[in-house]
């Protein structure tokens, strides 16, 4: 029997399922006892489906818990670029719980942003709120199980060719700027290096034995600062020679300043972190067409392909892991194209001629016959 009674306690159910023995014990009836065994053998039977609570957070602490982990796995421009867009979500829905904020919600402050922006700029915040998001539903956090940014479509954009800045007008921009910021520009140029790389120039990368220089980047998977070695032509390591001999040798950086630092309220000494603009200045300066730092990487780049440097050294020097985006940069016309559109000319030519003659041809059999 699974249901008896035992003198002094009371009523009690006792059954084996499956190997599992389950037990109730202390019942006042038999009646109850029968009851609750016939409900427990239904629970093995159909047990109860757990239910999953969605999560969700408050917004301000998923957008600070992004900022922290760019911070330590990205560049300093991209944290950068995360806190400016952080600082305009907070204003539109710094209240809220990631919950909250819906798909419309997302699309109507993309459309207001595109039109004081540009659409460039607001597809740029759509690919920030996206990797937002999914941060938060990735499975080793579970902080959310919803991203209101999936389905919501990039606005057309209208791309125009990168504005490289000729030789000369490298050179008058340069002879513009003081001599600590001719160094600097030189650097940039003469290595191809992006900005952030050479703001973390350090002597210790600088080999003038066997001249080249160690630039690092971020720009790989996984945010590891990851080096790559750019060969020092003559002009480079004479810039370098020079700041060298004359380097305060408690400083570790090829490049610093000194600067106020609000945060502590006093003088810091330090790498740059920025200098954006400086170039306005100095392409006013020297009344030349503005361009940025980053413009010096395509120049050197298209330097080097109209020397024919094979495009593999030059994806190397760029530090690009795909040759696609070493074309990006390459802006000069080689040979190959110049070669093809000569070949296409020559045939526009030899038609037209051809053309030309038959027409003639026909203009003289026409006023033969109205003769005879």
């Amino acid at each position: 029997m699974s249901v008896y009674f035992i003198k002094g306690k009371g009523w009690r159910y006792d059954f084996t399922r499956e190997g599992t023995r389950c037990t109730g014990t202390w019942f006042k009836t038999k009646t109850e006892a029968r009851t609750a065994e016939t409900k427990r053998r239904e629970e093995i039977l159909n047990p109860k489906q757990e239910t999953v609570t969605p999560t969700d957070m408050a917004f301000l602490e998923l957008v600070n818990k992004r900022l922290d982990h760019v911070k330590a796995y990205n560049s300093g421009r991209h944290y950068t670029d995360q806190v400016y867009f952080g600082r305009k979500w907070m204003k539109e829905w710094g209240q809220l719980k990631c919950a909250e904020i819906s798909t419309s919600t997302i699309e109507s402050y993309l459309l207001k942003r595109s039109d004081e922006t540009s659409p460039y700029t607001a597809n740029k915040e759509l690919r920030c709120l996206r990797a937002l998001f999914n941060f938060g539903i990735e499975p080793q956090r579970g902080w959310l199980t919803n991203n209101p940014t999936k389905g919501i479509k990039f606005f057309p954009v209208e791309k125009k060719a990168k504005h490289v800045p000729s030789k000369q007008d490298v050179f008058r921009v340069i002879l513009a700027a003081d001599p600590d910021t001719q160094d600097y520009l030189w650097t940039i140029a003469l290595t191809m290096g992006r900005m952030s790389e050479v703001n973390r120039l350090t002597w210790n990368d600088v080999n003038f034995g066997e001249r080249y220089v160690v630039l690092y980047t971020r720009k790989k998977r996984g945010g590891h600062l990851t080096p790559r070695k750019v060969p020092m032509p003559n002009k480079l390591h004479d810039v370098l020679s020079r700041r060298y001999a004359s380097r305060d040798k408690g400083k570790p950086w090829v490049f610093w300043h000194r600067f106020w630092g609000y945060r502590k309220s006093e003088w810091v000494e330090g790498p740059y972190l920025e200098r954006k603009k400086i170039m306005k200045t100095l392409c006013k300066k020297a009344g030349v067409r503005y361009f940025r730092f980053h413009a010096l990487r395509h120049f050197g780049a298209s330097m080097l392909d109209q020397a024919r440097v094979p495009i593999s050294s030059i994806q190397h020097i760029l530090g690009h892991e795909n040759r696609s985006t070493t074309e990006i940069y390459l802006h000069s016309i080689g040979e190959a194209e110049r070669e093809a559109m000569t070949v296409f000319d020559r045939e526009i030519e030899k038609n037209s001629h051809t053309e030309s003659h038959t027409e003639k041809e026909k203009d003289s059999t026409e006023m033969a016959k109205s003769l005879i």
